[in-house]
């Protein structure tokens, strides 16, 4: 087992490759060396789920976290920045609302997710890597996925300060958890990056997000946003809900999956801490979080839906990306990881 050490300070992020104009205007602003950022005209014309957007979402949102090497803190706050993230966002929620089917009730909503398939649909990343993925997409898929369990947890404690009573006791209850019940080396970011060391992958902050596809961006991007406005913090609820309710079966594959290439035990650990920690996190998101949430302001219904239904939207785009490549035997990231990504 290769353990990452807590107490090695990490070198700050690199700002990424631009993947198109906007993108390219954000990093470039970002690195001091330009001013003009895109009009109004050029976002609302940019592909919503694109690689281009989502990358200057990304990079913009990242500022709120650990940020990049090189780039002021104080960029966080920086007006025209700011005012350029709320029209990429403008964008991107306004097609996922019209993206995302149609508004069932909570109920019928949670029951979806709780609605366990017998076999491998066709569509399951989870079912094809136990039955069927090599090293190497094992690899991938934690390389990819490191780009939200590295910062795991952090996007839904944003909504702490907007909770109260009971849905503020248990959502700080779960996330207790997340953040390794007050012991560092089982923080689940921790443990990711463990995974990542046993797989013989770089386990640094945002190491591989210039070879993550575009889909896989627009997850991440989706639990920031959420996080970021006290106004989605229904939204931000129900993609919490979707995270830990589908959770624990699908790391019980994922376990299964890593002992089947002989990942290693860290890479082991981290998903066997997620059948059994998420196995309880589902109660009690369903009974306390959305529960509590509801009777306080049951208003808030259709937003903690639509947080569940856009979530579920997105990951059928993201697997359906590497299911072809994967089946196809290629690459589903943009570049090799090192030697060992077919196609690459």
């Amino acid at each position: 087992m290769v353990s990452v050490p807590t107490d090695v300070r990490q070198a700050d992020p690199v700002l990424p490759q631009p993947r198109g104009a906007l993108s390219s205007a954000v990093i470039s602003s970002l690195r001091g060396t330009v001013t003009a950022l895109p009009p109004y005209e050029d976002v609302m014309s940019a592909e919503p789920y694109g690689g281009d957007l989502h990358l200057a979402l990304y990079a913009l949102y990242e500022l709120h976290y650990r940020g990049f090497g090189g780039v002021a803190g104080d960029r966080e706050w920086d007006p025209d920045l700011l005012r350029l993230r709320g029209r990429l966002e403008q964008r991107f929620l306004t097609t996922l609302r019209a993206d995302v089917p149609g508004n069932p009730g909570i109920d019928e909503a949670l029951a979806g997710l709780l609605a366990e398939p017998v076999g491998d649909d066709g569509n399951s990343v989870s079912h094809y890597l136990h039955d069927e993925g090599e090293l190497w997409q094992v690899r991938e898929y934690a390389a990819l996925r490191s780009l939200y369990h590295l910062k795991e947890a952090d996007p839904h404690a944003w909504v702490i300060p907007r909770l109260r009573g009971r849905a503020k006791a248990a959502m700080v209850a779960i996330e207790f958890d997340e953040f390794g019940a007050g012991r560092a080396e089982n923080i689940h970011a921790r443990l990711f990056a463990n995974l990542m060391a046993d797989l013989g992958l770089d386990p640094s902050y945002g190491s591989y997000l210039d070879v993550a596809p575009d889909e896989v961006l627009a997850t991440v991007n989706l639990m920031s946003l959420l996080g970021l406005h006290r106004s989605l913090r229904g939204a931000l609820v129900g993609h919490f809900a979707s995270v830990e309710v589908t959770s624990s079966p699908g790391s019980r594959r994922l376990a299964g999956a890593m002992r089947r290439v002989a990942a290693g035990p860290a890479a082991e650990l981290f998903y066997d801490e997620h059948v059994e920690a998420d196995a309880v996190h589902e109660q009690v998101v369903r009974r306390d979080v959305i529960g509590g949430l509801l009777a306080d302001e049951p208003g808030l219904e259709d937003d903690v839906v639509f947080g569940i239904e856009a979530t579920g939207f997105l990951e059928e785009r993201l697997s359906g990306h590497l299911l072809a490549n994967w089946r196809g035997g290629r690459t589903a990231l943009r570049g090799p990881l090192d030697d060992g990504a077919p196609g690459a």
